[in-house]
């Protein structure tokens, strides 16, 4: 625990500036976490003899998230030619002799949307108006959802929520889950709009309704993970962050956090 609450720091240390700033700096920020989940995403599949295309599925992260970061019009354009890349790709290696060639494609094209598409939603949801606040309040909703879960599970946990998923996680964590974020949610948006220069038409109680949801449906994104490590016998994809484990163990809920945030935030809110 103080191991992972060390890194934590570290990484706010460095994760406030980028946020606060935005831009060029953000961008590096997240490119290297999403880019670093995309490496350790296909090692996990490696692993069990399983082979998505590394460079399509790195490249076309790294290029669907430039643009959607910056051109976004070309983005669409980007994303399709990513996915007819690896069909040609891997339609060449079954014709080689890779049998399992088309499982290989959907695992290609799996890394490129959920990773790629879905992971770009970082960038979408820092550009909106105010955008460094909102991510201020959707995200760490996740955060502090997430150590709700983690702490009120590992100490009251009893009752099992997925045990061939993850074994530790219990409904208990899942209630913390849930009631953090909601407190979380609310208490943000009460302390910017409060103490901070954050104006943005949002009230305590959507604050709660944005953190209740994170906590609710972000502990997917973990579980998705998880399925997939369970697929590999692999414990953590990688020991890259200490404490935390790798970069796709970090962003897991990330994922999730920011799409649902983004559109809350679009629909709801602005």
């Amino acid at each position: 625990m103080r191991r992972r609450l060390i890194t934590a720091l570290g990484l706010t240390l460095i994760g406030m500036p980028a946020i606060i700033i935005g831009g060029f700096f953000y961008f590096l920020l997240m490119a290297i976490f999403l880019v670093g989940a995309t490496w350790e995403y296909i090692q996990l599949f490696r692993g069990v003899k399983l082979d998505p295309q590394v460079h399509i599925t790195i490249g076309g992260v790294a290029l669907i998230i430039t643009t959607r970061m910056f051109f976004p019009e070309y983005a669409m354009p980007v994303f399709v030619a990513a996915i007819l890349a690896a069909m040609a790709y891997h339609l060449i290696a079954y014709e080689r002799g890779r049998d399992q060639a088309a499982l290989d494609f959907a695992i290609t094209i799996t890394g490129l949307v959920y990773i790629g598409w879905i992971g770009a939603y970082l960038f979408d949801l820092r550009n909106l108006p105010d955008g460094g606040w909102w991510f201020m309040i959707a995200l760490p909703s996740v955060w502090l959802s997430d150590s709700g879960a983690y702490s009120i599970g590992r100490a009251y946990g009893k009752h099992k929520m997925a045990p061939r998923l993850s074994p530790k996680k219990s409904w208990e964590g899942y209630a913390a889950s849930m009631f953090t974020g909601m407190i979380g949610g609310a208490f943000l948006v009460y302390a910017y709009s409060t103490f901070g220069n954050f104006s943005g038409n949002i009230t305590i109680l959507q604050g709660a309704l944005l953190g209740l949801v994170m906590g609710t449906l972000t502990p997917l994104g973990d579980l998705g993970e998880s399925m997939i490590k369970r697929q590999s016998g692999i414990k953590d994809s990688s020991d890259i962050i200490p404490g935390h484990g790798g970069f796709f163990d970090r962003i897991d809920t990330w994922l999730w956090g920011a799409v649902i945030g983004y559109y809350f935030i679009v629909f709801f809110i602005l």
